[in-house]
């Protein structure tokens, strides 16, 4: 799960040293506080997710090809590879609690933008709102773990992190339950084709209603979380953050293991992401499934619920086997659900692509604690460069956007996934061994 991964490794990217509070502040009695940071963690998988429900009904409202529909997913990881490093910065000024709200305050504004963006009819006014959007989530992301970890006795830390991040999981699989039918809804019998000039705004503005009302629900919720926080804003006194260079971690990358791992993380994030961003479509396809999206709308719920689900298989059998040869075989996994899925059609050819959630449950894992073996006190740095590796979120769907454009075939596209997870095959069988001290 894109979310709840990049929560863990922004969190460790706050400090290259210790993120924990000064001595004698190991633990924070604010029993009101833990359910809003789990909301949070509700909120940050859900709001991601979401975008995969939002690019379907953008692309029809503004008559978008693939390339141009997957700018959404461009603006909105683009804000972990602009905001990340600022992001961590502020929090190490501020304080755990006054940057959560930021964070916060900043997903408001970004849920507040649809609303113009929706009056004027205006493409690159969404896709600002999105960027703003996730610029908050990134911020937020950055101080959610370790502000779970203080709210109770250090020797449950583990467990109330892996409670948070079930939310996280949860929040992936619900939104795009709810957002498919609040956001694609009974759409009319035309298309934004059907209209020109004045009559094309107003179709726009009037079909654009819904994700206005389903982000003003979120910029509610959310304000609601912050004001919580805003209460304990002063429960954290004495915290620390060491300093450390915005650069720090990049001379990791001459590391083979760790830079064929960074990499693996940027075309995982990416393969992931655009498999999710396409799959709507894919499954209205006249040889896939041929039903309009709203009703095949709620399906990429199966997509990200099978990896929430495959994280609980996934957790059992890394307890037996070699991560590495796990992630070497679902990652082949995941290439022959694409061959079967697109040499295929049906319901054959839409489960298949479905069931490929089941196999990314472990992938994020398991190539970050891979790529990270053994760098000791420069785990920190690490987590900092694989967080800026999350950018392939946004590079790698754009690809496939473009190349189902130039290719005239969303099934044909999916090779570009493929070859992403062809690497992350041969990553596992590279470190299926023991990293050398």
């Amino acid at each position: 799960m894109v979310a709840s991964d990049t929560a863990a490794v922004a969190a460790e990217h706050v400090s290259a040293g210790d993120t924990r509070p000064a001595e004698g502040q190991g633990q924070v009695h604010a029993p009101s506080l833990p359910p809003f940071v789990f909301a949070l963690f509700f909120i940050f998988g859900g709001i991601t997710s979401l975008n995969d429900v939002l690019i379907p009904k953008l692309k029809e409202l503004f008559t978008l090809n693939y390339t141009q529909a997957m700018l959404v997913q461009f603006c909105f990881f683009a804000a972990y590879l602009v905001i990340g490093i600022p992001g961590a910065k502020l929090v190490k000024r501020i304080g755990y609690m006054r940057g959560a709200v930021a964070g916060l305050m900043t997903m408001t504004a970004g849920c507040l933008l649809f609303i113009p963006a929706s009056t004027t009819a205006l493409y690159p006014l969404f896709l600002l709102a999105l960027f703003i959007l996730a610029s908050g989530v990134v911020i937020v992301q950055v101080v959610a773990n370790p502000l779970i970890s203080l709210l109770g006795p250090q020797e449950t830390a583990h467990s109330r992190l892996t409670f948070a991040q079930a939310f996280n999981s949860f929040g992936t699989f619900v939104f795009p339950l709810v957002g498919a039918g609040l956001i694609l809804g009974q759409l009319a019998d035309v298309s934004a084709e059907d209209f020109e000039g004045a009559a094309l705004a107003a179709y726009r503005t009037a079909e654009s209603a819904m994700i206005v009302k389903t982000y003003l629900g979120l910029a509610l919720a959310i304000t609601v979380v912050a004001g919580a926080v805003w209460l304990f804003r002063n429960r954290l006194q004495g915290e620390r953050h060491e300093a450390s260079s915005g650069l720090a971690g990049l001379d990791l990358l001459k590391r083979p293991r760790f830079g064929f791992g960074a990499l693996c993380i940027f075309l995982y994030v990416g393969a992931e992401v655009a498999i999710g961003s396409i799959v709507i479509n894919y499954l209205m396809l006249d040889d896939v499934l041929g039903e309009p999206e709203h009703v095949v709308g709620w399906m990429v719920a199966l997509y990200w619920g099978g990896a929430m689900v495959g994280r609980f298989i996934g957790s059992a059998l890394l307890r037996v086997i070699s991560p590495g040869k796990i992630l070497a075989a679902v990652a082949a996994g995941a290439i022959a659900l694409i061959a079967l899925s697109t040499n295929s059609s049906g319901t054959l050819a839409a489960y298949s692509l479905l069931a490929i959630g089941l196999m990314n449950a472990i992938m994020f894992p398991t190539i970050f604690s891979l790529a990270c073996e053994r760098l000791g006190s420069r785990a920190a740095d690490g987590s900092g460069i694989i967080n800026v590796a999350i950018f392939g979120g946004a590079v790698i769907p754009l690809a496939t956007g473009a190349l189902a454009d130039l290719s005239g075939s969303l099934a044909f596209s999916l090779v570009l996934p493929a070859a992403c997870y062809a690497v992350i095959a041969a990553f596992g069988i590279y470190a299926r061994r023991p990293a050398a001290a």
